[in-house]
């Protein structure tokens, strides 16, 4: 299997980070598990803002050269693993540019006429790995699941991508957050 891990956060001592240790070591162990790429969105400098105009059109997004590498890492990947905090209820900004960049017409769906369009990742799947200040259930009570369901159903599900599992926590900043159990918890999933 070949995973590709997208890492959304500026700091390297963020406990965003230590998740990604802890998934990496998981993968290491687990003999499914062939190749392991990791996009560092900050240390890669990726620029997340979308600009068009006369010479550079958004219809044409699926074909711009400077993304190339980002769309050949996708359509390599078998398995795709986000990992961010929530900030305002949301991921960052910039996975959500690399979000609008990516995820473009021409390469994750083909426009059909119908409803929903073609999905053109389909057969992938998808882990979110995501951390908050706040308590687990804040966002599913008090923000009507938002995160999940723009993960899920705005995005995933309408590039084709059925198999989609999160791990969301919340009281991260909290001494007490059992942050160790919480790595060891993502680390047993992709070991196992």
């Amino acid at each position: 299997m070949n995973v590709l891990i997208v890492f959304t956060h500026p700091n390297h001592q963020s406990l965003s980070y230590a998740f990604l240790q802890g998934v990496l070591r998981g993968c290491e162990e687990n003999h499914v598990i062939q190749n392991v790429q990791v996009l560092d969105l900050y240390g890669e400098n990726f620029d997340p803002v979308l600009q068009f105009g006369e010479k550079k059109k958004r219809r044409d997004m699926y074909k711009d050269p400077e993304l190339e590498k980002y769309r050949d890492q996708l359509s390599w990947a078998e398995k795709i693993i986000f990992i961010y905090p929530i900030w305002w209820g949301r991921p960052p900004a910039m996975l959500m540019g690399y979000i609008d960049k990516m995820f473009a017409s021409g390469f994750a769906y083909k426009d059909n006429g119908k409803l929903l369009p073609d999905g053109l990742l389909k057969g992938k799947s998808v882990v979110c790995i995501s951390v908050m200040k706040g308590p687990t259930f804040y966002p599913m009570f008090w923000l009507n699941n938002t995160h999940k369901v723009l993960m899920r159903k705005a995005l995933f599900q309408y590039v084709g991508i059925k198999k989609v599992k999160f791990f969301e926590f919340g009281n991260m900043e909290n001494s007490k957050g059992k942050h160790q159990n919480k790595i060891k918890k993502v680390y047993k999933y992709f070991k196992n």
